[in-house]
């Protein structure tokens, strides 16, 4: 399946699950923090990133005091509590094109630590724009597919304003206008396809075949970058084959 995050997939190929709630909480809760302040405010309604950050602090069962913690203090706009967001790219083991996305209050040290995890793990840390013209900043959707026609999945996305939708059989990727997001989504729900959740993101133009040699390396930086305290987002345009991922298991 193409078009989605392949980094996702592996994960939950390999059965890698984190389970660090309050891991998983205090990004969710940067998330909704930067969009309040570079979204357009703290007004869910008037501000689409942010209605998009409460949907997916929802769905990861994210109690809701936190939320409301999160829109508190991003009202407060407290000087110790401000978050810049910045954008850190590279190369990692076998060619991988790797964007991190994150929220820091100090640039040097993420910005160092980040360049570390690259270095130490056969990596490249890029200039600003070295990888980004190979992605494209899109919507995406997905969902399980439970039975659904192909054909009336793919007219109920096209009627809501999709560009693309693909399935490998257990689930389907809507992809869209970045801007359209939460109007694709919502007519989705209406027209009663399940949909499980809804992010911006970026996708890969390319993608690049990893080897079984390069691999192992690859994950671990994968792994470092996403556990980050700071890190928001990491995309690849990275592809690992069921063979190596087999060999890898084994």
């Amino acid at each position: 399946m193409a078009g989605h995050s392949k980094w996702k997939n592996i994960r939950l190929k390999k059965g890698r699950v984190d389970a660090q709630k309050g891991k998983i909480f205090t990004k969710l809760s940067r998330d909704i923090l930067m969009a309040c302040r570079q979204g357009g405010g703290p007004d869910p309604e008037a501000n689409f990133r942010l209605k998009d950050a409460i949907l997916r602090a929802r769905e990861a069962s994210m109690p809701r005091e936190n939320i409301e913690r999160a829109l508190e203090k991003a009202r407060g706009g407290a000087e110790g509590d401000e978050l810049d967001e910045v954008v850190y790219e590279g190369y990692g083991p076998g060619g991988a094109a790797i964007i991190v996305e994150a929220a820091t209050n100090n640039r040097n040290r993420t910005a160092a630590e980040i360049r570390l995890f690259f270095s130490k793990n056969g990596g490249n840390f890029g200039e600003s724009g070295c990888v980004g013209w190979l992605f494209d900043r899109k919507g995406q959707i997905t969902g399980p597919m439970n039975g659904l026609d192909e054909e009336s999945l793919m007219m109920s996305a096209i009627e809501a304003g999709a560009e693309d939708v693909e399935h490998d059989g257990e689930t389907f990727v809507i992809t869209c206008d970045p801007m359209q997001l939460h109007e694709v989504r919502v007519a989705l729900t209406a027209a009663k396809v399940p949909v499980k959740n809804s992010e911006m993101t970026m996708i890969a133009k390319t993608s690049t075949e990893i080897s079984l040699a390069d691999a192992p390396q690859l994950l671990k930086l994968m792994d470092l970058l996403e556990e980050h305290d700071d890190v928001v987002n990491v995309y690849a345009n990275f592809e690992i084959s069921s063979e190596v991922l087999e060999a890898l298991e084994a």
